[in-house]
């Protein structure tokens, strides 16, 4: 059994290589320790970087834990790594990752269908990103489905894709109005 302060270096030591969020589960299968001491440890670590006001914070995202900058360095972080440089998703992209976010698991044509445009070439670009992924065939027709990644969770600072807001709030008050003159 590691004594706390080992297990709190192994764990920081850890964290720092990892390019992923790591679960729980693994972080006590590699130290050998009791799922229980591992989780409170990652608290107690998380809560010390918070308290001390380090440049960075100990997070849980994407179904495991991460280093990440805190939000009020990301200016200084982001200028120095990409020299000024930004790659931005176009106003496409972000309605077809949307789109995906909300209606996963689901078809290009279905996509393709609710914005009403064609998504391939978008779907190529979400895909070679690696925010969307394939995730099988649609039984009916064996078009492919796709679905979020975890890199679009941990992009998005979400544990799961269950911590997106609802849609509810954004809809027009006449949504069942607009949808009857459709027909």
């Amino acid at each position: 059994m590691l004594d706390d302060a080992e297990l709190h270096g192994a764990l920081e030591a850890i964290l720092l290589v990892v390019d992923e969020p790591v679960a729980e589960t693994t972080l006590a299968d590699v130290l050998e320790q009791p799922l229980e001491r591992i989780r409170t440890m990652l608290h107690a670590i998380s809560t010390d970087y918070t308290t001390r006001g380090h440049g960075f914070e100990l997070r849980r995202a994407a179904g495991g834990w991460r280093l990440y900058t805190r939000p009020e360095y990301a200016g200084y972080v982001e200028r120095f790594v990409l020299d000024g440089q930004t790659v931005r998703l176009t106003q496409a992209a972000l309605e077809t990752l949307a789109v995906v976010s909300y209606k996963q698991p689901v078809t290009r044509s279905r996509i393709s269908a609710i914005r009403g445009v064609n998504c391939d070439g978008v779907i190529r670009t979400l895909v070679s990103r690696g925010l969307v992924e394939e995730c099988g065939t649609e039984p009916e027709t064996g078009a492919y489905l796709y679905r979020t990644t975890s890199l679009f969770l941990e992009k998005l600072g979400l544990d799961s894709i269950t911590d997106l807001p609802p849609l509810a709030p954004f809809l027009p008050d006449d949504v069942e109005d607009l949808a009857d003159a459709s027909r």
